[in-house]
């Protein structure tokens, strides 16, 4: 388990943007926190490592999965609005996991129980109004010893 302090957005895209480096085809990347915690910023970070500009990534208003064209595929999954299992379903939420993609999803304690064993976790937990404790678990292998 690793821990970083991050005091400003920029710092968490640029926490996010390692991850990206890290991630192989097939990961499937869950995050956890609050409202507001930083989620969104983490996942423009990671975005970043892809060729994805971090402006491009937003919330999820009324689309659930976002899948953009990169090597490998980056899907990014907010599960904000959801309200039971029954609509991942729907989303064809299970086909993005284990795909040759890098899925990274919002709110994944939606999904909690049916995610993959070697699911990397993050937890994103507010300090102080411009402070976040970021918790990543999960990101084994010599390469990522370096995160």
């Amino acid at each position: 388990m690793k821990k970083y302090m991050s005091e400003s957005p920029d710092e968490t895209r640029a926490i996010g943007f390692q991850v990206g480096g890290l991630l192989r085809s097939g990961d499937v990347v869950g995050l956890y926190g609050e409202l507001g915690a930083g989620k969104t910023v983490l996942v423009q970070g990671i975005g970043t490592a892809f060729g994805i500009k971090h402006r491009e990534i937003v919330s999820a208003s009324f689309t659930v999965i976002s899948e953009y064209d990169t090597t490998p595929p980056f899907i990014h999954i907010d599960l904000y609005r959801i309200n039971d299992k029954t609509e991942l379903a729907e989303l064809g939420f299970w086909e993005y996991l284990g795909c040759q993609g890098i899925s990274v999803i919002e709110w994944a304690e939606k999904a909690e129980g049916d995610l993959p064993e070697d699911l990397i976790k993050i937890r994103l937990r507010p300090v102080s109004e411009h402070v976040r404790e970021i918790t990543i678990e999960g990101m084994n292998g010599e390469d990522r010893d370096n995160l």
